[in-house]
Parts: structure tokens; sequence; C-alpha cells
């Protein structure tokens, strides 16, 4: 495996990925909040893992979750996401991204395989035509369903 950090940088991303293409690694690529991980989560980014060699999680800074899911979240702040994720087997690198969707960091890293959770169609999956344009392969995962980060902070207002 290369010799790079688990939680990597915009400055050391490309360096990391060529050296994994280099080494003939098959890059998975999957993105999302992850805030208050649970089994769901651990779930999926196990099955994602299964898809390669190596898997790169994206996450979203702290300010995007807050337009994406509202001004009380995220629950854990971007670095502690960032690390507790990066901490898990299944997950090789973490990477924090800004913008609304992951699309500028798909088309950095050009996953061989690029996967999102839920009922995502394929043609929905943001970067999935980049993706495919090169030989890609998109897959959409199932989730676990009744396990949820919006279902642990409602369960515990309760």
């Amino acid at each position: 495996m290369a010799n790079f950090p688990r939680v990597l940088t915009t400055a050391n991303v490309t360096e990391c990925t060529d050296l994994y293409r280099s080494e003939k690694k098959k890059i998975v690529f999957t993105n999302g909040c992850f805030d208050l991980l649970h089994i769901g989560h651990v779930t999926y980014l196990e099955e994602a893992k299964k898809l390669g060699d190596v898997l790169i999680v994206g996450i979203n800074t702290d300010a995007s979750v807050s337009k994406l899911k509202g001004p009380t979240r995220p629950i854990q702040n971007e670095k502690d996401r960032s690390e507790i994720l990066a901490a898990l087997k299944s997950v090789d690198h973490t990477i924090l991204f800004a913008e609304e969707t992951p699309l500028n960091l798909i088309q950095t890293i050009k996953p061989d395989v690029l996967v999102k959770g839920g009922d995502w169609k394929i043609e929905q999956i943001v970067g999935s035509d980049f993706v495919l344009s090169y030989g890609g392969s998109v897959q959409s995962l199932n989730f676990v369903h009744g396990k949820s980060t919006t279902s642990i902070i409602e369960k515990s207002k309760t």
C-alpha cells in the first residue's frame, strides 16, 4: 500500500491515486456526510471496499453538511468525522470536500468504481457520466433499512 496518510488533502490526493494506479490497484470512491457513524455506514463501506483494492471516502465539510441537512448539523465536526472513518479497516483514505457535490473530487481522483448508497439510479449519481466515459463503473448499494443519522437524532429527542 502507498505510504500516504489515511486523511488525504487536495494537495496529496493526485499523487496518492497516481501511485495506486501505477501499482494496478482498483480505486473505489464514495462520499457522504457520515455524521454520527452507525452500523448502516459501516456495512455500506465494507460492501464498497469489496468492489476494489482501495476505498477513498469523500466527506462533506461542516459548511456543506449544514447546507444539505440544516443549521443544527453536523453533530460531529469534519475533522472528527474524517478521522473516525479513516480508522475503519474498510476505509483506506478520507478526504474532505466543501462543494455542494463531489464532482470536482471525482474528476481529480478518477475512480475505477464510483459507489453511492440507497436507491440512487446510476444516471442520478453525481459523476456517473464522467466515470462511465473512461470505462469506469458506477454502482448503487443498498442501505441498511432503519439505520440513519436522522433517525438516531430523532430517537435521542424522545
